[in-house]
């Protein structure tokens, strides 16, 4: 009988040791190790049962704060622009829309099947002449009226060969704007966005908790410079009629100068800051940037950097390669930035 029971308390404490064995090695997966020996959290294996032994607390054990919460985003209706039929210029071959145009914009698509190149002309009242290319068997695509109110001529043409066209529709408007930043408010075919597109999402996050221009600004211009690379093998191979997309710049993180402005005007418009996209020359070198409006200080276009209270001109191709002595050089009083078209 004495036997039997040194047997027994023997088996107790080795069924006591495996349980505790087994406690530890569970305890070392739920971490993790390191090459070190030291261990590394693993929030991935946070699994208990009912039978495994969970701590007691006291009031005292319990941290004093309260769990963090993602603040909740707003994302502001967008100013989508639309084809509302009401005052239509059409035949055949093209429609254009000018129900909105005292938003700034007008609408127009190429309906007759064609694999020739198809283009639409806008002159403004101040005889510039903005050109476009129109995607034959598409919707609608936006185009802005960018010089103002006044008297527009807009033309259809459609490619004979090589470089001739012969003009299928045209058309005179006489524009007269509700709000002079109307064009630059708005999505167009070179800064095409809507609601559900990531950038607008992207930048109500970035804003978030500020009302304030300059925070707003500051938010989203530092982002696009410290997260957007500039694409060397694009620009290399880039063909004549490239469209900015702006989700996928912001996906892929790389762009080339006009996508770096695209993306953030979009972000900007979609925080109703009157932003445009310039297109012109920075020496004999064909740029593109922006150009915000301030209340306090009007249109911010003559300048480059933002040292934390003055804006300079925004560009921010040159802003994400850096503050360098050279590019500082370069872009010195924005003489070397000649305005051709707002979009």
């Amino acid at each position: 009988m004495k036997n039997i029971r040194v047997f027994l308390v023997l088996i107790i404490i080795i069924l006591g040791l495996f349980s505790l064995l087994t406690l530890t090695g569970c305890d070392s997966i739920g971490l993790g190790t390191t090459g070190s020996g030291s261990t590394a959290a693993n929030p991935g294996n946070n699994t208990t049962s009912a039978d495994t032994p969970q701590p007691s607390h006291t009031e005292e054990d319990i941290p004093d704060y309260a769990p963090m919460e993602r603040p909740i985003v707003e994302v502001p209706d967008i100013l989508i622009p639309t084809a509302s039929g009401i005052s239509v210029e059409e035949n055949g071959q093209a429609i254009v829309d000018f129900s909105n145009k005292q938003d700034g914009y007008i609408m127009a698509k190429y309906v007759e099947a064609t694999d020739m190149k198809v283009k639409i002309l806008i002159t403004g009242p101040n005889e510039m002449q903005y050109q476009y290319v129109l995607q034959p068997n598409q919707g609608f695509e936006v185009f802005p009226l960018s010089v103002g109110s006044g008297v527009y001529e807009i033309g259809v043409f459609k490619q004979v060969d090589g470089s001739r066209y012969s003009m299928v529709l045209s058309m005179t408007i006489d524009v007269i704007l509700v709000d002079e930043f109307a064009p630059f408010l708005r999505p167009n075919q070179f800064v095409n966005f809507d609601q559900d597109s990531k950038a607008v999402t992207k930048a109500a996050e970035l804003v978030a908790g500020t009302d304030e221009f300059m925070g707003k600004v500051g938010a989203i211009y530092h982002f696009v410079i410290t997260n957007i690379v500039y694409d060397v093998q694009l620009a290399e191979t880039v063909q004549i009629g490239y469209l900015p997309d702006i989700d996928r710049v912001l996906a892929s993180g790389k762009g080339i100068c006009f996508d770096y402005a695209a993306l953030m005007t979009a972000m900007l418009r979609s925080q109703r800051i009157p932003t445009r996209l310039v297109i012109g020359y920075t020496g004999d070198v064909y740029h593109a940037w922006i150009s915000v409006y301030s209340e306090k200080d009007g249109w911010l276009d003559d300048i480059i950097f933002f040292d934390g209270s003055t804006w300079k001109l925004m560009d921010p191709t040159f802003a994400a390669s850096g503050t360098s002595a050279a590019i500082a050089q370069y872009i010195g009083d924005g003489s070397n930035y000649v305005e051709r078209f707002w979009h």
